[in-house]
Formats: C-alpha cells, sequence, structure tokens
C-alpha cells in the first residue's frame, strides 16, 4: 500500500494509474475517492492488498474544508458554474451554533455531482446531462466539527467523519441553515482510519525517487489489519484454512480477525462466529510476489 498526498486538479484514478505506473503494478485500486478539487491522503492498494481494503479503510476520514457562504454552484463546490448568489450576514456565534445541528448522526442526501450509481450510470454524469433524480436521504455520522477559522464568507472547518459523507452536501446545508446559500471552497483529507497525511508522500516526489526509494514507501498489506485481533493457526490448522475450512477459533472474539500461520505470517481474513469456529474471509495467495506487483 502507498499512501499518497494527491494534489488537487487530478482524479484519484488518475493519482492511482500514475502510480501504478511507477511502480509497475499488475493490479490497483485505491481506498476512498477524492474528488480533482481534493487534495491530501488517498491510500492506494497493490497487488494483494486490494483484497483487504474494506477492513482497514472502511473508517472514518478527517479533513480541512473550507465553504463559502453566499454562492451556490452546479457541482456543490468550486469547479461549478455559479446558479444563486445569497445574503452573507454571519457572526461566529450564530456559525457555531449552526455547526451544532450537524455533529451525531445525521440524515443526508447524497450530491447528484457523485459517484453513487442509478441504473448502472453514476449520478454525475446524470447531472452533466442536465438530469436530476431523486436521491434518498442516508444516516452519516459527524463525530468532530470544529470552526478553525471565519474570514468574512469563508468558514474554515475541521470534519472527522464517517465513511460515506459527503463535505460538499454539508457545506451546502450549512450554508441553508445559516439562512443563505453555499459550496464547498476546498477540501483536503488528513486521516482515513489510523492512517495519517504525515505518512503519505506527494506525488511529484514519488516520481523522482528512483526504484528503491519508491519501494521504501511501500506499507505490507497487513498494516490494512492492525486494529483486528489475530488467530494464530498450527501448520494441520493453517493447511485446512487455506483450503477453505472452518477451523477452531480458539480465544478470539466472535468477527473478523486476521490469521496467522505457524510461522506468524499473515494468510488472511477469518471471520469468528459464537459458536468458536473460524471461517475463511479473504486469503492471501500461497504464492508471494515480490514488490509491488503482487
Amino acid at each position: 500500500m502507498l499512501l499518497l498526498d494527491k494534489p488537487s486538479g487530478i482524479s484519484s484514478n488518475t493519482a492511482l494509474q500514475e502510480a501504478k505506473r511507477l511502480l509497475g503494478a499488475a493490479k490497483a485500486g485505491h481506498g476512498g475517492t477524492l474528488d480533482p478539487l481534493a487534495s491530501g491522503l488517498l491510500p492506494l492498494l497493490f497487488g494483494e492488498a486490494t483484497k483487504f481494503a474494506r477492513f482497514g479503510l472502511d473508517s472514518d476520514k478527517t479533513y480541512l474544508a473550507s465553504v463559502r457562504l453566499g454562492v451556490r454552484t452546479t457541482t456543490g463546490d468550486a469547479e461549478g458554474e455559479v446558479l444563486e448568489r445569497g445574503p452573507v450576514d454571519v457572526d461566529e456565534a450564530r456559525l457555531i451554533a449552526a455547526l451544532g445541528g450537524f455533529r451525531g448522526t445525521i440524515r443526508q442526501v447524497p450530491p447528484m455531482y457523485s459517484a453513487l450509481k442509478r441504473g448502472g450510470r453514476p449520478l454525475y454524469e446524470l447531472a452533466r446531462a442536465g438530469r436530476t433524480v431523486d436521491r434518498d436521504a442516508r444516516e452519516v455520522t459527524i463525530h468532530e466539527l470544529v470552526l478553525t477559522g471565519l474570514e468574512r464568507d469563508l468558514v474554515r472547518l475541521l470534519v472527522r467523519c464517517s465513511k460515506g459523507t459527503y463535505v460538499r452536501q454539508l457545506a451546502e446545508d450549512l450554508g441553508a441553515a445559516l439562512g443563505t446559500v453555499a459550496h464547498l471552497d476546498g477540501l483536503r483529507r488528513t486521516a482515513a482510519g489510523h492512517y495519517t497525511l504525515q505518512q503519505a508522500v506527494g506525488l511529484d516526489r514519488f516520481r523522482a525517487l528512483d526504484e528503491a526509494g519508491r519501494e521504501a514507501c511501500m506499507l505490507p498489506a497487513e498494516s490494512l489489519l492492525a486494529a483486528l485481533p489475530a488467530a494464530g493457526l498450527g501448520p494441520e490448522e493453517s493447511m485446512r484454512f487455506i483450503r477453505g475450512q472452518a477451523v477452531g477459533a480458539g480465544a478470539v472474539p466472535p468477527g473478523a480477525c486476521r490469521v496467522l500461520g505457524a510461522e506468524g505470517t499473515l494468510i488472511g481474513v477469518g471471520e469468528a462466529d459464537a459458536d468458536g469456529k473460524l471461517r475463511p474471509v479473504r486469503l492471501l495467495s500461497q504464492r508471494r510476489d515480490a514488490g509491488a506487483t503482487g
């Protein structure tokens, strides 16, 4: 896995394909899309690590967001065309009070400019064609929402939220709560799960490194599973588990766990049930390829 500091102005897929080319990787994916406008932490997965994305990256995200009050755009962010302008008469006390209404579990209607699909087509494709369709509100959780700056019509926020939260929609909804319109002016992801931006490498720097330097930036697939409890298996149990058979879970609590073989090496992820059985969920290939091309 590579933790990339994605620059603004390019898509997540463009960043992924560039890193994939530089590493000579055969299989790759990213953990959590960042819009072209956004910058910051983008986990990129290669080879065997792609099997474990949901165990390490389906988690909370943290952002630094800038919200521009008084302007509504077609896309809900600074890349769209201006649709509407509204008055801005907001002081810090009123803003802090409004932010309180968005903390905790809230219902959020996904924006049209999103990758959610309707009839097999991403919503953003329909939006670009001038179409709007009904979207069901979804529950998301805003764990932390802190005002970090207010400069006339520009609001700066720290947002820590659950997976699936649309910060651009949060910006528009905040504008409505303040009696005006708004859009997302800038966004930078600073954390995803237990990974932080301080661990990431910029794309320009990654390009400039030699092969050894790029390999040194990589994290093992096992790091995605660091938060899961470990189940250690002996040689016979390991072989049965690798063949897709259930084995005894031992003292591992019910739920997902990382499964280690007789030598303490990762062989996959299992699911322990209340009856004390451990069943395979995702297995590493038994041919462990070198480097990022696995």
